[in-house]
């Protein structure tokens, strides 16, 4: 209710940005472009971690990130957990707050636009710099 804009941004205020809100200053939702890095710049493997399925993320620098296959909540259900894995960007989609970008993986991987922000997608914090 408390969600408003007057100059239709394309990222996410810090006021909005679940890392930041539960995080603190300092960390943010990566951006559309930070996620497109996974895809163009990473060799992907799915792996497992700690007993939880996912794909682990390998940079040319040789550092890597593992995403669990978490799936997501609509509503009060738990969905594709431990197959897919759906984690939000603070990116708006065509700067219209209603719609993100968000990162998908499971049978392949890559980036979609929800029509609505309330399904309960994943975040993976980044450390702002």
């Amino acid at each position: 209710s408390t969600y408003t804009y007057s100059d239709n941004p394309t990222t996410l205020p810090a006021s909005a940005d679940a890392a930041t809100v539960n995080w603190g200053i300092g960390w943010r939702m990566p951006t559309y472009d930070e996620m497109c890095e996974l895809l163009d710049y990473c060799v992907v493997v799915s792996s497992e971690l700690n007993g939880m399925n996912g794909r682990m993320f390998t940079g040319p620098n040789g550092n890597s990130i593992f995403l669990p296959a978490a799936g997501y909540y609509n509503r009060s259900s738990l969905r594709d957990a431990g197959s897919y894995g759906y984690y939000w960007s603070s990116s708006i989609y065509l700067g219209d707050w209603v719609t993100a970008w968000y990162f998908i993986f499971g049978g392949g991987y890559g980036l979609g636009n929800s029509l609505s922000r309330y399904p309960g997608f994943s975040v993976r914090a980044v450390c702002a710099q």
